[in-house]
């Protein structure tokens, strides 16, 4: 018998060195390094949490972001439950392709929760080239789930992406058992 009530699989996307690597390893591992490499294709991690009194283990499933990774999109979004878009706030053009992204995943996948994240919040005061409204403004033209800024290095807003997520996909899973 598992242990666990649902299984989801969360895609983390976005565009290299957004901070994916850092967001998943700070969650899943409580731990942050500023040396953080490219990942290579993928990586996978498992954390398995309680939400809505339901224990629902998380395969979080981090593609690299780097262009020559891309083919393996539409591939790894079969059988994704969400989505997490990440851009990194002082880089404007990591918000350039996200129309892009957002095709294959829900040709992929059907229209699964998608949350928008803003990265480094840390680097606010001085280094911010995305303005909040502009993310907000992204997140609702593109019709996706939520929008959030955090900072992987400061530990800000990082539980509650996955917090917020982990509700989307409860209500959707019950949903569609009730036909």
């Amino acid at each position: 018998m598992p242990s666990f009530d649902y299984t989801f699989k969360v895609l983390m996307l976005g565009e290299a060195s957004v901070g994916k690597t850092s967001l998943t390893k700070r969650y899943v591992q409580g731990i942050f390094n500023p040396d953080e490499k490219l990942t290579i294709g993928v990586d996978f991690y498992i954390k398995t949490v309680d939400v809505l009194d339901k224990k629902v283990k998380l395969q979080i499933w981090d593609l690299g972001g780097e262009q020559r990774f891309r083919f393996l999109l539409p591939t790894y979004c079969l059988g994704a439950n969400a989505t997490i878009f990440m851009y990194d706030i002082t880089r404007l053009n990591t918000l350039e392709n996200i129309h892009s992204w957002l095709s294959i995943v829900y040709q992929r996948s059907g229209l699964i929760p998608i949350m928008l994240v803003g990265s480094k919040l840390d680097l606010e005061k001085h280094e911010r080239s995305v303005p909040r409204d502009y993310g907000i403004q992204v997140a609702q033209e593109n019709n996706l789930a939520g929008w959030i800024e955090i900072s992987s290095k400061n530990n800000v807003n990082v539980d509650n992406v996955f917090e917020t997520l982990c509700k989307f996909m409860l209500e959707r899973a019950v949903k569609r058992s009730k036909f």
